[in-house]
């Protein structure tokens, strides 16, 4: 049978975590350090104007069950945020591992990121990618500028997924998710 943990025994005397200390840490150490969490990956895309925006995101988070919203964050002042912000309505599409081509492509400025992509339309003009893992139509909530990013809330209006495995991000590259045991 185990025994619970006292504080007592889960401090070790006199030491330190390796590379914790007082002082700030560099924006480049904070990303490597955030990269040991593996996350999905998603492309959020919309529709303004006529034209089709996309952004690739690995910051997606589930908020609330009642009323259902999520949050996902942005570059701040990216196209496809200020797309966003005079929509006020967003597709988050999760992507599948037979997808990894898509991230790089959603990531590079200048470019059609919808060139030669299966592009399917919501009943509300939204830009879902085909063959997505999963899909979600939402309406923003809110923005909150936090640094150089902003927090984009929304409320999810519908959503769908299909059968498939995720694609996973982790230490700067994409892989496959396999489970435990």
């Amino acid at each position: 049978m185990n025994k619970p943990l006292s504080s007592s025994s889960m401090q070790t005397q006199g030491s330190q975590a390796p590379g914790l200390h007082g002082g700030t840490i560099d924006p480049m150490r904070f990303r490597s350090v955030m990269g040991a969490f593996a996350t999905g990956v998603a492309v959020i895309t919309t529709e303004w104007n006529g034209e089709l925006f996309g952004a690739t995101v690995n910051s997606l988070t589930s908020v609330s069950l009642e009323p259902c919203m999520l949050l996902f964050c942005m570059n701040d002042g990216s196209t496809t945020g200020m797309a966003i912000r005079n929509r006020e309505l967003f597709s988050v599409n999760i992507l599948g591992h037979h997808q990894s081509d898509l991230p790089a492509r959603f990531t590079k400025s200048g470019e059609n990121r919808f060139a030669d992509i299966a592009v399917d339309f919501s009943a509300d003009g939204l830009p879902l990618l085909r063959g997505a893992a999963a899909q979600l139509c939402c309406r923003v909530a809110t923005i909150h500028k936090a640094g150089d990013h902003d927090i984009i809330l929304g409320e999810v209006l519908s959503g769908d997924d299909i059968a498939c495995s995720p694609l996973v991000f982790h230490k700067g590259t994409y892989g496959s998710f396999q489970r435990a045991g």
